[in-house]
């Protein structure tokens, strides 16, 4: 059965179903001709002579570059939504950087230091006087400038004064990226439905964010409050940017309203009127800030949770092998030190989270007594659809597993190991890929402020991943676990909990919603309510009974009630005269909150810091399952009236300076620092860093050309193939290979594995994989095996409860993670280690970290053969239209398609589709030169 990709907000929209069928071609060309009046004199009153913008204090010396597809111009008016819906045309600066972007996957084996600007844009301060494209004062004023330049219409924003820098970020971020931000603050208000439309995708996307952070308008209030009394100076210059940065987005709003160039969303959802210009686009306000963070945080910021998955998972473990022998086995998969793991900090030993030697205040359910709590209720019309429910389904498990698909990744080199003497990085978040991308570029110049990179848009008052005068920083996915699951114990009805001791009611949170079809959204008209139940340990998330008696099992975020709080950090790595050096820069980014991984490069040094509020816990509690909701096993120090507690200090957080090399990719930071999700062992997709960086320092000169190859040549690497792949041959060919169909899939994979085990075209721009009958083998073969190799020793019931703590696969063809397939992404989380450990000890060879038994062929060399030959011949036999059964992108048997990166549409305008990358959506190539 084909799979369905997640359809957002406008990706609905297609020619001829999307818009009616009266736009046709000719219908469209006059429309377009009448709205494109206003349009352009609305443009050119805003528009002054060109001129130059000064390059600041700028120590890169022309070796900064970065890239962020498909283009800087994010904002579309209806005009141009027609065209590009009737003809495929882009608006101007939409989709320019996603040809070079992803040319490197073909590209990169020649690069030299001299053509990484083929593939990156030169990321220097300033615009050349001959590359100005626009010179505009927002809104008249005199204190602030913004210069696009030619090649990509990225704002350069020069200010006078605080207020006026500020002012500008916002009138730009509205410019660029208006619609998107505005689909965003709904999002995490959990209002989408009601203001893009109610398909199914968009229900999944308010319920599955609106669970995490269920805020009402004064929770939100009460978080700006707080950062601004507990910061401050810089609390109340943070205020005061917020405010300025939000006076210039809604004076974009006033301007593009009266000037008719909007972005054409708002028509086609039904909140302005093409011809009358009547209906509003509501001012942004300073609570939608925390609405728009609560949303990033979410996403890749809010590592733990899953601890009621867990327990049960351990239970079926305990079923199988009884107590002590089943908990050794769950131990074993759970891998929460492994030795072979691969980490970012090589020395020095970091305990967090570890298992206590003697635990107390478990509180595992009674088996079969877990029900999830609903979310949604009272259905009405389209919401109660089959599609309906089973998006609200996805959305509660993406929502409430530890495998958060938080990604990203980094390899920074010494000095000491590169050709110039200077540290080089090649860094960047994966933050999925989007139409228009979640992330904008911008450059920020003003008192207090100078900084170069990528923000998310709507919190672009700083810069939040980029570069400073002489010094670049950027972030991956830490997940170290900052929530747990608590029961509480019910009193008096379902609604009531102990607390303390007394019975206390629980609060009841709701977000109605409802919507009708739009011209961008025609599914029909229907409302649903959100509700969560919140109690002072969190919301509820399920209902069981432990030892009989009934409990509530909630989540107790550190980060919850304090989405706010990481503007100090960012305000600090923009201000140049805080950070002059890796200490400044640790200390900049231990105020923020969220569970990151941050790294840092100027001409001298490279530095390294895991931030987040980690809670210190109770002696004997053990983070992996749920705890009793009493005093003695509450986080110590905690405050429940502001959510905060006893955090751990700065020197317990996995940090160095100077290290020789550093890699992430979302891999275990540090011996002893227990990561939430499941898969940090010995086949991890950091391996693929690792081994390449490693070798390229232990050669020596190292280049920004050599280090972009490397990571390059990781992102388009099959993890299975290159790591897995030449061990389940070894075993495979233990004895000789009789069966034919057997016997040329050995061929292929070997030879597959011969040539490096990459995904990768014949050609650029083929559409055609080398070895792409190996790709689909591999394909086929894996889940296959992985099946085969351990159900039978652990069982339906347990391996089924293993693949809900860690997916079997994640290929780039499998449609996983909350944006599905055709994100990029890929090898995060999979059954590898586990494989990979389980055929070692089969062979004999040596395992640290073992799995507690021997599953494939139950530890007999020949039997285990036997498994793998017949998977083997099985997969073999399998078609590519069943390895790839198409989907609403691709057609099935599409091979290269079902790999392909697709930017789902969050506005009107659609991208063609690239070949697979595994790497950063914004990456920056970094080399100072010079330090202040």
């Amino acid at each position: 059965m084909p799979r369905r990709n997640p359809r957002t907000v406008l990706d609905r929209m297609r020619t001829p179903r999307g818009i009616p069928g009266f736009l046709k071609t000719a219908s469209v060309c006059a429309l377009i001709a009448g709205l494109l009046s206003p349009l352009s004199q609305a443009a050119a009153s805003e528009t002054e002579t060109a001129q130059t913008t000064a390059a600041g204090n700028d120590y890169c010396g022309n070796q900064c570059s970065d890239i962020l597809p498909p283009g800087q111009n994010g904002n579309a008016t209806l005009a141009q939504i027609l065209l590009n819906q009737a003809f495929g045309t882009q608006p101007e600066h939409a989709e320019d950087q996603l040809g070079p972007y992803a040319d490197l996957a073909k590209g990169y084996t020649g690069l030299t230091n001299d053509k990484i600007n083929n593939f990156f844009n030169d990321a220097s301060f300033g615009v050349p006087a001959d590359q100005v494209a626009s010179t505009v004062k927002p809104a008249g004023r005199g204190d602030v400038t913004i210069v696009r330049d030619k090649k990509t219409g990225v704002p350069h924003i020069t200010g006078t004064t605080r207020y006026g820098t500020e002012f500008g970020a916002g009138y730009a971020a509205a410019q660029d990226r208006l619609w998107l931000m505005d689909v965003f603050r709904h999002v995490g208000r959990g209002q989408l439905t009601s203001f893009a439309g109610g398909a199914p995708s968009n229900q999944g996307l308010e319920q599955q964010f609106w669970r995490h952070a269920p805020y009402s308008e004064a929770d939100l209030q009460a978080q700006i409050d707080n950062a601004v009394a507990t910061n401050g100076e810089r609390g109340k210059l943070a205020l005061a940017d917020v405010k300025a940065y939000l006076d210039g987005i809604n004076a974009y709003i006033d301007a593009s309203d009266s000037g008719r160039y909007f972005p054409g969303e708002y028509v086609l959802t039904g909140h302005k009127d093409s011809v009358t210009n009547a209906g509003k686009i509501e001012h942004f306000k300073i609570t939608d800030m925390v609405a728009l963070a609560s949303v990033i945080g979410a996403l890749f910021g809010s590592g733990g949770g899953g601890e009621v998955n867990n327990a049960l998972s351990l239970l079926a473990a305990q079923e199988k092998y009884g107590v002590a022998e089943g908990t050794k086995v769950w131990e074993s998969f759970r891998e929460r030190n492994d030795p072979e793991a691969v980490l970012t900090q090589h020395d020095g030993s970091f305990p967090y989270a570890t298992k206590p030697a003697d635990p107390q205040g478990r509180a595992l359910p009674d088996a079969g007594s877990v029900t999830q709590e609903p979310l949604v209720h009272d259905r009405t019309g389209s919401a109660a659809g089959s599609s309906a429910t089973g998006a609200s389904r996805e959305a509660a498990k993406t929502a409430l597993s530890s495998a958060k698909r938080g990604m990203s990744n980094a390899l920074v080199v010494g000095g000491e190991h590169t050709a110039s003497g200077h540290p080089v990085a090649v860094f960047g978040p994966q933050t999925g890929y989007f139409a228009p991308q979640l992330l904008l570029l911008q450059e920020l110049q003003g008192p207090g402020i100078s900084a170069r990179g990528a923000s998310f848009a709507g919190l672009s008052m700083y810069v939040e991943l980029g570069r400073g005068q002489d010094y670049s920083w950027s972030a991956t996915t830490s997940g170290q676990d900052i929530i747990d699951t608590y029961a509480v114990e019910l009193c008096q009805d379902d609604y009531h909990y102990l607390y303390r001791g007394t019975c206390t009611p629980m609060e009841k949170v709701e977000r109605k919603n409802a919507w009708k079809p739009t011209v961008a959204d025609g599914t029909a008209a229907g409302s649903y309510t959100m509700r969560v139940w919140r109690t002072k340990y969190g919301p509820v998330e399920y209902r069981a009974t432990v030892g009989g008696k009934k409990v509530a099992y909630t989540s107790l975020r550190s980060s919850f009630m304090h989405e706010a709080d990481s503007i100090i950090g960012f305000q600090m790595l923009n201000d140049p005269d805080y950070v002059k050096g890796p200490e400044s820069f640790q200390k900049a980014v231990q105020h923020i909150n969220y569970t990151f991984n941050w790294f840092y490069v100027d001409s001298e040094h490279t530095a390294y810091y895991n931030s987040g509020d980690n809670p210190v816990r109770a002696n004997g509690v053990d983070p992996e399952f749920p705890a009793w909701a009493r005093p003695a096993h509450e986080w110590r120090g905690w405050d429940p009236a502001t959510n905060t507690a006893d955090y751990t200090p700065p020197s317990a957080h996995p940090n160095s300076i100077d290290q020789d090399y550093y890699i992430s990719w979302n891999n275990k930071q540090a011996k002893d620092y227990t990561a939430a999700p499941w898969g940090n062992g010995s086949v991890h997709r950091g391996n693929l860093l690792e081994d390449r960086v490693k070798k390229l320092v232990q050669q020596g000169g190292v280049t920004r050309a050599s280090l972009v190859k490397a990571m390059a040549d990781a992102g388009v690497a099959d993890l299975r193939a290159q790591d897995v792949l030449p061990k389940l041959l070894k075993v495979v060919n233990s004895s000789p290979v009789t069966d034919p169909t057997a016997a040329a899939a050995v061929g292929k994979l070997q030879a597959w594995v011969a040539a490096g085990g990459k995904r990768t075209e014949t050609s650029a721009g083929s559409k055609k994989y080398a070895d792409a009958d190996a790709i689909r083998i591999l394909d086929a073969w894996w889940p296959l095996l992985v099946k085969a190799e351990f159900e039978p020793g652990l069982g339906s019931e347990l391996f089924s409860a293993m693949t809900a703590n860690l997916p079997v696969d994640e290929s780039p063809s499998a449609a996983h993670g909350p944006t599905g397939s055709h994100a990029g992404s890929s090898f995060q989380y999979g059954w590898w280690s586990y494989v990979d450990k389980d055929i070692r000890a089969v062979l004999g060879e040596q395992v640290r970290g073992p799995l507690a038994r021997e599953y494939c062929g139950g530890g007999e060399l020949g039997a285990c053969r036997d498994t793998l030959v017949s998977t083997l011949k099985e997969a073999a036999g399998k078609t590519a239209a069943q390895v790839y059964p198409g989907d609403d992108v691709c057609s099935a048997g599409d091979q290269w398609c079902a790999d392909s990166i697709n930017h789902r549409t969050l506005g009107g305008i659609k991208h063609g589709k690239i070949s697979w990358q595994n790497r950063p959506t914004y990456q920056q190539v970094v080399e100072f030169t010079s330090h202040r």
